[in-house]
């Protein structure tokens, strides 16, 4: 049976490597009608990957373009999640809280209250969203989109991020003594998520590459033991899988893309890395809020290599009150 639509989505990670603060993994995914389709010019009305045009448009694009370190950064990556979040509600109004947010992956992938509580400074993610965009104007961009949408037969199905705070990154290492492995364990999570989701609706999934690696086959066998896996391509740029499986109610199956600077081929993994990023950063902005309250005029940090060495020498003060332990606050690897 052809399908009238298929479904595409996109993963992509943010904070693999900084040495303090959450590592988070973003998704999302598409119905759209069947054929090739380029969803910056579909939604061009609405959609752009220009920064500079985020006064009219709502930015999908790498993180790094969308997110800058300033107000109208800040903004902008979040009026653009937001907006395209609401769009996975009946009601057009999604996840108003860091609660919420939270709680949109998979069971499986949750952060548990155990693991909140062992990083105190969750405490101080903002109580509701937007936390800096005006609701107003939050409201009238994601109708613009939601009509857009509508009007070219394209649905935000699914979509969010999970959330693997310095202690759960800490403890996956020690288990898998990989960070590529310890990346893969969510992401395969995710493609799985979206393999029984929308396995028969003709799904393909992109992935941003893993560091240098070309070679999947034999996680994504591991993942789905029960499919048949099909190898396409496995080069330097790019590397293609094919996964079918027999049902009694149909064929689930599943493309599944690894290439390097996917999110500028995909606008699934573009919008997956924007809302990777909006979790790291709303993790970035407690984490900061916490130890400033404990050491007044204490600088934040965003948690990368040299500033987060810089933040741990200067933060000495606030650690002692804070008691938290060595292996919750900062990474091993």
């Amino acid at each position: 049976m052809i399908h009238p639509t298929r479904v595409v989505a996109g993963i992509d990670e943010a904070g693999l490597g900084p040495l303090l603060g959450p590592m988070t993994l973003g998704w999302s995914a598409f119905r759209v009608p069947r054929g090739e389709r380029n969803l910056w010019h579909e939604l061009s009305a609405v959609v752009t990957d220009s920064p500079r045009k985020d006064s009219r448009h709502l930015v999908v694009a790498d993180s790094k373009r969308v997110f800058t370190r300033n107000p109208r950064g800040t903004r902008r990556l979040e009026l653009t999640v937001l907006a395209f979040l609401d769009q996975r509600s009946a009601s057009g109004c999604g996840p108003r809280t860091p609660g919420e947010l939270l709680r949109l992956p998979p069971p499986a992938l949750r952060l548990s209250a155990d693991a909140l509580a062992r990083h105190p400074w969750y405490r101080e993610l903002p109580e509701t969203l937007p936390h800096t965009v005006d609701e107003g104007v939050l409201s009238i961009r994601s109708a613009q989109l939601a009509r857009e949408m509508k009007r070219r037969k394209i649905k935000f199905v699914d979509g969010g991020y999970c959330m693997l705070p310095a202690g759960e990154l800490n403890k996956s290492w020690q288990a898998t003594g990989n960070k590529s492995l310890s990346q893969w364990r969510v992401s395969g999570r995710l493609i799985e998520h979206l393999w029984e989701a929308f396995g028969q609706d003709s799904l393909s999934v992109f992935v941003d590459r893993m560091g240098g690696r070309s070679h999947y086959g034999h996680w994504l066998a591991g993942q789905f033991p029960g499919a048949r896996l099909q190898v396409r391509e496995e080069c330097n740029h790019l590397s293609e899988y094919v996964l079918s499986q027999q049902l009694p109610s149909g064929e689930r199956r599943m493309r599944v893309v690894f290439a390097e600077r996917c999110e500028e081929r995909s606008f699934s993994v573009a919008l997956a890395s924007c809302l990777a990023k909006y979790g790291r950063e709303l993790g970035m902005m407690a984490f900061n809020r916490y130890f400033g309250r404990l050491q007044p005029g204490l600088k934040p940090t965003a948690g990368y290599t040299t500033d987060g060495r810089r933040w741990l020498k200067e933060a000495k003060p606030a650690l002692s009150l804070a008691g938290v332990p060595q292996g919750v606050l900062v990474r091993d690897r």
